[in-house]
Protein backbone atom coordinates (compact mmCIF):
# COMPACT_ATOMS: atom_id res chain seq x y z
CA UNK A 1 0.00 0.00 0.00
CA UNK A 2 1.29 3.49 -0.87
CA UNK A 3 1.77 6.31 1.62
CA UNK A 4 -1.59 7.75 0.52
CA UNK A 5 -4.80 5.97 1.54
CA UNK A 6 -7.47 6.50 -1.11
CA UNK A 7 -11.04 6.71 0.15
CA UNK A 8 -14.48 6.37 -1.42
CA UNK A 9 -17.29 8.00 0.62
CA UNK A 10 -20.77 6.48 0.29
CA UNK A 11 -23.62 8.41 1.91
CA UNK A 12 -26.88 9.68 0.45
CA UNK A 13 -26.65 13.01 2.30
CA UNK A 14 -24.32 15.38 0.44
CA UNK A 15 -24.01 17.75 3.40
CA UNK A 16 -22.97 14.89 5.69
CA UNK A 17 -20.42 13.69 3.13
CA UNK A 18 -18.98 17.18 2.88
CA UNK A 19 -18.56 17.31 6.66
CA UNK A 20 -16.49 14.20 7.03
CA UNK A 21 -14.76 14.77 3.70
CA UNK A 22 -13.26 17.95 5.18
CA UNK A 23 -12.38 16.11 8.38
CA UNK A 24 -10.56 13.30 6.59
CA UNK A 25 -8.80 15.54 4.08
CA UNK A 26 -7.15 17.41 6.93
CA UNK A 27 -4.84 14.39 7.09
CA UNK A 28 -2.15 14.63 4.37
CA UNK A 29 -2.04 10.86 3.91
CA UNK A 30 -5.79 10.48 3.30
CA UNK A 31 -7.28 11.36 -0.09
CA UNK A 32 -10.94 11.29 -1.14
CA UNK A 33 -10.98 9.88 -4.67
CA UNK A 34 -14.75 9.60 -5.06
CA UNK A 35 -18.18 10.04 -3.52
CA UNK A 36 -21.43 8.16 -4.07
CA UNK A 37 -25.00 8.77 -2.94
CA UNK A 38 -26.42 5.37 -3.92
CA UNK A 39 -25.31 1.77 -3.70
CA UNK A 40 -25.28 1.33 -7.47
CA UNK A 41 -23.11 4.41 -7.91
CA UNK A 42 -20.81 3.06 -5.20
CA UNK A 43 -20.43 -0.25 -7.05
CA UNK A 44 -19.56 1.56 -10.28
CA UNK A 45 -17.06 3.86 -8.60
CA UNK A 46 -15.48 1.00 -6.68
CA UNK A 47 -14.85 -0.80 -9.96
CA UNK A 48 -13.50 2.32 -11.67
CA UNK A 49 -11.46 3.87 -8.85
CA UNK A 50 -10.27 0.84 -6.83
CA UNK A 51 -10.11 2.77 -3.52
CA UNK A 52 -8.17 1.47 -0.54
CA UNK A 53 -11.06 1.99 1.89
CA UNK A 54 -14.80 2.55 1.50
CA UNK A 55 -16.50 4.60 4.21
CA UNK A 56 -20.19 3.92 3.87
CA UNK A 57 -23.53 4.55 5.52
CA UNK A 58 -26.09 1.77 5.90
CA UNK A 59 -29.11 3.90 4.96
CA UNK A 60 -28.98 4.17 1.18
CA UNK A 61 -31.99 4.90 -1.05
CA UNK A 62 -31.69 2.02 -3.50
CA UNK A 63 -30.37 -0.97 -1.57
CA UNK A 64 -29.32 -1.22 2.05
CA UNK A 65 -25.73 -0.93 3.15
CA UNK A 66 -25.57 -4.53 4.34
CA UNK A 67 -26.51 -5.77 0.86
CA UNK A 68 -23.95 -3.38 -0.66
CA UNK A 69 -21.25 -4.77 1.63
CA UNK A 70 -22.16 -8.31 0.60
CA UNK A 71 -21.90 -7.42 -3.10
CA UNK A 72 -18.61 -5.59 -2.68
CA UNK A 73 -17.11 -8.59 -0.89
CA UNK A 74 -18.40 -10.88 -3.64
CA UNK A 75 -16.70 -8.65 -6.19
CA UNK A 76 -13.42 -8.38 -4.28
CA UNK A 77 -12.79 -10.41 -1.12
CA UNK A 78 -9.93 -8.03 -0.21
CA UNK A 79 -12.17 -4.96 -0.02
CA UNK A 80 -11.78 -2.86 3.14
CA UNK A 81 -15.05 -1.36 4.36
CA UNK A 82 -15.72 0.96 7.28
CA UNK A 83 -19.38 1.49 8.15
CA UNK A 84 -20.15 5.02 9.37
CA UNK A 85 -23.77 5.16 10.43
CA UNK A 86 -26.39 6.53 12.79
CA UNK A 87 -27.51 3.00 13.76
CA UNK A 88 -26.34 2.17 17.29
CA UNK A 89 -28.22 -1.13 17.58
CA UNK A 90 -25.83 -4.12 17.91
CA UNK A 91 -27.96 -6.02 15.38
CA UNK A 92 -26.96 -3.64 12.56
CA UNK A 93 -23.29 -3.88 13.54
CA UNK A 94 -23.47 -7.67 13.68
CA UNK A 95 -25.04 -7.90 10.23
CA UNK A 96 -22.56 -5.45 8.70
CA UNK A 97 -19.58 -7.35 10.12
CA UNK A 98 -21.01 -10.71 9.06
CA UNK A 99 -21.46 -9.32 5.54
CA UNK A 100 -17.76 -8.42 5.42
CA UNK A 101 -17.18 -4.94 6.88
CA UNK A 102 -13.99 -4.51 8.89
CA UNK A 103 -15.15 -1.55 10.96
CA UNK A 104 -18.29 -0.04 12.43
CA UNK A 105 -18.38 3.54 13.75
CA UNK A 106 -21.48 5.48 14.77
CA UNK A 107 -22.05 9.07 13.70
CA UNK A 108 -22.40 10.06 17.34
CA UNK A 109 -18.72 9.21 17.88
CA UNK A 110 -16.07 11.94 18.29
CA UNK A 111 -14.34 12.88 14.99
CA UNK A 112 -11.06 11.33 16.13
CA UNK A 113 -12.75 7.91 16.35
CA UNK A 114 -13.68 8.04 12.66
CA UNK A 115 -10.19 9.11 11.59
CA UNK A 116 -8.48 6.42 13.68
CA UNK A 117 -10.92 3.82 12.36
CA UNK A 118 -10.04 4.68 8.75
CA UNK A 119 -6.36 4.02 9.47
CA UNK A 120 -7.12 0.72 11.22
CA UNK A 121 -9.37 -0.55 8.42
CA UNK A 122 -6.71 0.46 5.87
CA UNK A 123 -4.39 -1.88 7.79
CA UNK A 124 -7.05 -4.61 7.62
CA UNK A 125 -7.72 -4.38 11.36
CA UNK A 126 -11.22 -4.69 12.78
CA UNK A 127 -12.54 -1.71 14.73
CA UNK A 128 -15.76 -0.92 16.61
CA UNK A 129 -16.56 2.53 17.99
CA UNK A 130 -16.33 2.59 21.81
CA UNK A 131 -19.93 3.76 22.26
CA UNK A 132 -21.37 0.44 21.05
CA UNK A 133 -18.51 -2.01 21.70
CA UNK A 134 -19.83 -3.24 25.10
CA UNK A 135 -23.37 -3.71 23.75
CA UNK A 136 -22.06 -5.53 20.69
CA UNK A 137 -19.92 -7.85 22.80
CA UNK A 138 -22.93 -8.67 24.96
CA UNK A 139 -25.11 -9.26 21.90
CA UNK A 140 -22.55 -11.69 20.45
CA UNK A 141 -22.41 -13.61 23.72
CA UNK A 142 -26.20 -13.79 23.80
CA UNK A 143 -26.58 -14.56 20.08
CA UNK A 144 -28.38 -17.90 20.60
CA UNK A 145 -31.21 -15.97 22.26
CA UNK A 146 -31.33 -13.30 19.52
CA UNK A 147 -33.56 -14.59 16.71
CA UNK A 148 -32.66 -11.85 14.20
CA UNK A 149 -29.02 -12.90 14.39
CA UNK A 150 -30.00 -16.09 12.58
CA UNK A 151 -30.80 -14.16 9.40
CA UNK A 152 -28.29 -14.04 6.57
CA UNK A 153 -27.27 -10.53 5.42
CA UNK A 154 -29.57 -10.62 2.38
CA UNK A 155 -32.49 -11.85 4.50
CA UNK A 156 -31.82 -9.01 6.93
CA UNK A 157 -31.95 -6.48 4.08
CA UNK A 158 -35.19 -7.94 2.73
CA UNK A 159 -36.72 -7.84 6.21
CA UNK A 160 -35.67 -4.20 6.61
CA UNK A 161 -37.29 -3.29 3.29
CA UNK A 162 -40.46 -5.24 4.11
CA UNK A 163 -40.74 -3.34 7.38
CA UNK A 164 -40.35 -0.10 5.41
CA UNK A 165 -43.48 -1.07 3.48
CA UNK A 166 -41.83 -2.10 0.21
CA UNK A 167 -43.59 -4.66 -1.98
CA UNK A 168 -41.90 -7.81 -3.28
CA UNK A 169 -41.62 -6.13 -6.71
CA UNK A 170 -39.98 -3.01 -5.25
CA UNK A 171 -37.54 -5.05 -3.20
CA UNK A 172 -36.68 -7.19 -6.20
CA UNK A 173 -35.95 -4.09 -8.27
CA UNK A 174 -33.74 -2.57 -5.58
CA UNK A 175 -31.76 -5.76 -5.01
CA UNK A 176 -31.75 -6.90 -8.66
CA UNK A 177 -33.48 -10.16 -7.85
CA UNK A 178 -36.86 -11.58 -8.85
CA UNK A 179 -40.02 -10.89 -6.85
CA UNK A 180 -40.37 -14.69 -6.53
CA UNK A 181 -36.99 -14.82 -4.78
CA UNK A 182 -38.14 -12.05 -2.44
CA UNK A 183 -41.32 -13.96 -1.65
CA UNK A 184 -39.33 -17.12 -0.93
CA UNK A 185 -36.98 -15.17 1.36
CA UNK A 186 -40.00 -13.61 3.06
CA UNK A 187 -41.25 -17.10 3.89
CA UNK A 188 -37.80 -18.21 5.10
CA UNK A 189 -37.51 -15.13 7.30
CA UNK A 190 -40.81 -15.86 9.03
CA UNK A 191 -39.82 -19.51 9.41
CA UNK A 192 -36.44 -18.65 10.97
CA UNK A 193 -38.02 -16.12 13.33
CA UNK A 194 -40.82 -18.45 14.34
CA UNK A 195 -43.68 -16.16 13.29
CA UNK A 196 -46.72 -17.04 11.18
CA UNK A 197 -47.86 -13.67 9.86
CA UNK A 198 -46.57 -10.23 8.90
CA UNK A 199 -48.30 -8.78 11.95
CA UNK A 200 -46.31 -11.10 14.22
CA UNK A 201 -43.19 -10.26 12.24
CA UNK A 202 -43.74 -6.53 12.79
CA UNK A 203 -44.38 -7.02 16.49
CA UNK A 204 -41.17 -8.99 16.82
CA UNK A 205 -39.19 -6.35 14.97
CA UNK A 206 -40.62 -3.66 17.27
CA UNK A 207 -39.78 -5.66 20.37
CA UNK A 208 -36.21 -6.22 19.19
CA UNK A 209 -35.67 -2.57 18.26
CA UNK A 210 -35.36 -3.05 14.52
CA UNK A 211 -38.07 -0.41 13.89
Amino acid sequence: MSDITRLLLVDDHAIVREGYRRLLEMRPDLRIVGEAGTARDALEQFRALEPDVLVLDLGLPDMGGVELIRRLVQRDARVRILVFTMHREPLFATQALRAGALGYVTKSSPPTVLVEAVYKVAERRQVISPDIAPELALALVERPREPLAELAPREFEILRLLLDGCSAEEIGERLSISSKTVQNCHYQIKSKLGVRSDIELTRLALRLGLI
